[in-house]
């Protein structure tokens, strides 16, 4: 097997590491809506699978996948395999790209890490003391308060996105074969895309509220992003419908797995 077509298969292995990261933070997200309880983020959804049967394998081929997709993404960052467009549009997209990237190398080496038991050791598994860390270590830096608006200003931006996505189903024309595709797909995917910017909205708020008050302890990440929307008038039905997004959306990246265009580009 050439160097690429093994990259272009981790890649699509990582789709589907995806998809089970997204159905599990789902799960939780609905378990808290009705148990009353607090929401887990995507590194939690991957910690609990290290006391399942073969949760060491498990883990360890979900590394493998997430690595894979990360390395997938960085390449579209770096590379430009599929042929973004030059202009301001595309290097956003690039960005994004580089984003995701980086976020699934931290998952891959956290399901890694959680493999060979050394997480479950220390007890950091989960995303918000890294979210803590960061932002205070922004707000210790001059203009520190600008910098962590910048960040709300990016998850802001990538809010905006991913409900583009939901609005116009444009992520459809990234699938494989020359036959439409069918309508439920297209329901999953706009369903979970919703979902997505619904909760990055949010953490982007949480943002926007760190640097308003100089304080780190006010940002978060995905956990507190839903205990956010919990919180608030009709929190359970609202916790209700992110959990059941996030299960259409690994759903989706289930099918992104099998049919998904990939364009795989290695440095030489």
């Amino acid at each position: 097997m050439s160097t690429r077509k093994g990259a272009t298969l981790l890649a699509r292995l990582g789709f589907a590491a995806r998809g089970i990261v997204y159905c599990i933070v789902g799960w939780f997200a609905i378990d808290a809506a009705l148990r009353g309880g607090k929401a887990g983020d995507n590194q939690g959804a991957i910690a609990s699978l290290a006391d399942e049967p073969f949760g060491e394998w498990l883990l360890a081929a979900m590394a493998a996948g997430l690595a894979g997709y990360a390395l997938w993404r960085l390449t579209e960052a770096l590379f430009d395999p599929e042929a973004q467009d030059n202009d301001a549009k595309g290097a956003f997209r690039r960005a994004g790209h580089a984003v995701s990237g980086i976020a699934h190398v931290v998952l891959a080496w956290t399901a890694a890490r959680l493999s060979l038991h050394s997480a479950r050791a220390t007890g950091r598994v989960g995303g918000e003391e890294s979210a803590h860390d960061w932002t205070a270590w922004m707000l210790d830096q001059p203009g520190g308060r600008l910098l962590v608006a910048l960040v709300a200003i990016g998850l802001l931006a990538a809010a905006v996105q991913q409900a583009k996505k939901a609005w116009t189903g444009e992520f459809a024309r990234t699938l494989s074969g020359g036959t439409p595709v069918p309508d439920y797909v297209c329901t999953m995917g706009r369903i979970g895309y919703g979902a997505r910017a619904a909760v990055f909205a949010a953490i982007a708020f949480l943002f926007v509220a760190a640097a308003w008050a100089a304080d780190a302890d006010e940002a978060g990440g995905m956990a507190s992003g839903m205990a956010l929307m919990q919180r608030q008038a009709g929190g359970q039905l609202l916790l209700s419908a992110i959990g059941i997004g996030f299960i259409a959306f690994g759903a989706f990246s289930f099918v992104e797995a099998r049919w998904r265009r990939l364009q795989v580009r290695l440095p030489a």
